[in-house]
């Protein structure tokens, strides 16, 4: 496809500008600065909207851990703008391997095949992408950290033809009105829970859960990912290309537990309690694991949660609407979280430009345009999880056999296909428009400050 230029010297999408989306800006309210929020953010100021980004975190968050940008969602990259950053941020990961209890590598493998990535898929660190679209975003767009939502009130409003706006409550800031609210605020997401009802009428347990932070790169790993598993439970170490750092991951199989997912110290508890016995005589393991366990502990990007998906009839309510992991978390096993926030705020900010000043039209085609690609995203993560670890040593012992054979059969290229096959089903399964084309703005519209109205839906805490 024909790469299209606005004025500024962005990358845009071919088509022209809507006769709609040359009004007066309208005002958006976007909850989560990770990376869903500020993706729309940056699309939705270039289609002349006014922006604000609402974080509970005191500051953006750049940890994280390895993200793969795969299919649609470099199609989006590219058209946002975006993609020679991401290049440039790669992790540039080389190999991955097994290794056993002494940490002697016993099985090794490029990482793309790791990966599952093919032609221009990529690899980049969250923390890193997040920081691409915080920059690209950030003279445009108003960001507010520190603060939270803490109600949702949808109201008439005169200056729009009855059509109405919504009222926001802070926990610090003074409320606002805002014509639309985002909540791109991950699986825990505060504006779903507002607009929608409790967390735990759309999740789906998979049955394991993940643990991932900083460590010191004590192995010297150079771009390489290091894998140990034991039954029940995988752990890994890599380091990606510039971080002088490593990063850990622990995953552990187990139903559902309870516990508090902003206290840290219960998931040390759990993810302890799982991996207590692993590399401590007599009872075997990667002698690296008390390490990572304590390294989990020192870390201050300390990341723990179920391997869950998000399950919705609908994203969407009067002027509200749900983006990224806070619609259909695919959880980590799926691989394509991320590029799944790209390609759902591409698709979100192109029907708003679109709809003009009818967001229930937008919404609906936003989620008749997903639905299909989240489906086939969500059965993938519910297999994959059930294969990040395995039942018994001997199936593991079988995993390794298999990968230390492969790079010497006549059908290694056939086997890397039909590994990579799924996670590319996924990855593509969504035929991306050619939105209109973005016009060229600067500055930013200030919120809009109406006086407050009664007799309509509120969502409070």
């Amino acid at each position: 496809m024909q790469e299209h230029h606005d004025p500024e010297g962005n990358p845009a999408m071919s088509g022209t500008v809507s006769p709609s989306s040359r009004t007066s800006p309208r005002t958006v309210l976007i909850s989560g600065a990770s990376i869903a929020g500020p993706a729309l953010a940056h699309l939705l100021h270039r289609y002349g909207f006014a922006v604000t980004v609402v974080e509970r975190a005191p500051e953006l968050r750049t940890g994280g851990y390895k993200v793969d940008i795969r299919g649609a969602a470099v199609e989006v990259a590219e058209r946002m703008g975006i993609l020679a950053d991401i290049q440039r941020a790669s992790t540039d990961m080389r190999t991955g391997a097994y290794v056993n209890d002494d940490g002697k590598r016993i099985a090794t493998l490029p990482a793309a095949l790791f990966g599952a990535r093919v032609g221009r898929d990529d690899e980049i660190m969250r923390g890193d992408l997040a920081r691409i679209l915080y920059e690209r975003t950030r003279a445009d767009v108003e960001y507010v950290f520190g603060d939270s939502i803490t109600s949702l009130t949808e109201r008439p409003d005169a200056h729009d033809h009855g059509r109405g706006s919504v009222e926001v409550t802070f926990e610090r800031g003074a409320p606002r009105r805002f014509d639309l609210v985002v909540g791109a605020d991950g699986v825990h997401s505060n504006v779903r829970r507002l607009a929608f009802g409790p967390e735990e009428q759309f999740v789906r347990h998979l049955g394991a859960y993940i643990s991932a932070f900083s460590l010191p790169n004590e192995l010297g790993l150079d771009r390489e990912e290091l894998y140990h598993a034991v039954p029940g439970r995988l752990s890994c170490v890599y380091s990606s290309a510039g971080d002088p750092a490593a990063k850990g991951l622990l995953t552990f199989r187990s139903p559902r537990l309870a516990y508090d997912h902003r206290q840290p110290a219960q998931q040390l508890a759990l993810l302890d309690a799982a991996f207590k016995d692993v590399g401590v005589p007599p009872s075997g393991g990667w002698t690296q694991i008390p390490r990572l366990l304590e390294a989990a502990r020192a870390a201050d990007d300390f990341y723990f949660d179920g391997l869950q998906l998000i399950e919705m009839d609908r994203w969407s309510r009067g002027r509200v609407v749900l983006l990224g992991d806070a619609a259909h978390c695919t959880s980590p096993a799926s691989g394509q979280g991320t590029g799944m926030a790209l390609v759902g705020a591409y698709v979100l900010a192109g029907e708003l430009a679109a709809a003009g000043r009818e967001p229930e039209e937008a919404f609906d085609r936003y989620e008749k345009e997903l639905r299909g690609y989240v489906a086939v995203n969500h059965a993938l993560a519910a297999k994959f999880a059930k294969e990040m670890t395995a039942d018994t040593r001997r199936q593991i012992r079988f995993r390794h056999l298999m990968m230390r054979i492969l790079p010497y059969m006549p059908w290694k290229n056939l086997v890397a296909k039909k590994i990579a096959e799924e996670v590319q089903r996924g990855a593509n399964a969504i035929t991306l428009k050619d939105h209109p084309a973005p016009a060229a703005v600067t500055g930013r519209a200030p919120a809009t400050g109406h006086a407050p109205a009664t007799g309509s839906p509120t969502y409070a805490a």
